[in-house]
């Protein structure tokens, strides 16, 4: 079983997390919600969240993927903890999947994640991604190797069944949005 984890930080957009918990599950493949601090996180929009595991008692080794939501508030946390960085590098150097959605792709950018890939992000955000050497895109949802990024909550379930996709195939990623009656 493929595991992975999403990291929530105080202002994480509830929609982008929990859309990707939630399909990630159903599809059998694991997603530990972890949170950087307290077990239980805010929300972008005031939602209470409990988060599976504290960043201590996460073992990073053992995902196949660390996820990123969007949510300028959360986003900021983000960047400015130096472990999330660092921890997005060692991902990248090992070929695990890096992906994030929303404002959260510019904390793939300040990680150096980016540099020569596409990526997409949340509109007016672009400039951020070009300054970290990728190439802004428009699209939806955006795979470059093992980065996954994408636009915004809009794009939530897109966003999670290409997750789907890189671990699964396709065909599963079609069957889970036939039966939550998702047309594309």
């Amino acid at each position: 079983m493929k595991k992975t984890a999403i990291l929530l930080a105080e202002g994480f957009e509830e929609v982008e997390a929990l859309t990707v918990v939630d399909l990630l599950r159903r599809a059998d493949i694991g997603c530990d919600m972890v949170s950087l601090e307290a077990v239980r996180v805010t929300g972008s929009h005031g939602m209470i969240v409990t988060a599976d595991k504290t960043w201590p008692e996460a073992d990073f080794e053992a995902y196949d993927a660390l996820l990123l939501p969007g949510g300028l508030r959360g986003t900021g946390r983000l960047v400015a903890d130096g472990r999330v960085a660092d921890q997005l590098r060692r991902f990248q150097e090992t070929g695990r999947l890096t992906a994030a959605i929303c404002a959260a792709p510019t904390v793939l950018a300040a990680a150096g994640i980016l540099k020569g890939k596409r990526a997409a992000c949340y509109p007016g955000m672009e400039d951020k991604l070009r300054e970290g050497g990728a190439e802004a895109c428009f699209e939806p949802v955006v795979r470059d190797g093992s980065v996954i990024t994408s636009r915004g909550l809009g794009t939530a379930i897109p966003f999670a069944l290409e997750l789907v996709s890189y671990f699964l195939g396709q065909e599963r990623a079609d069957s889970l949005a036939k039966a939550i009656v998702y047309q594309q």
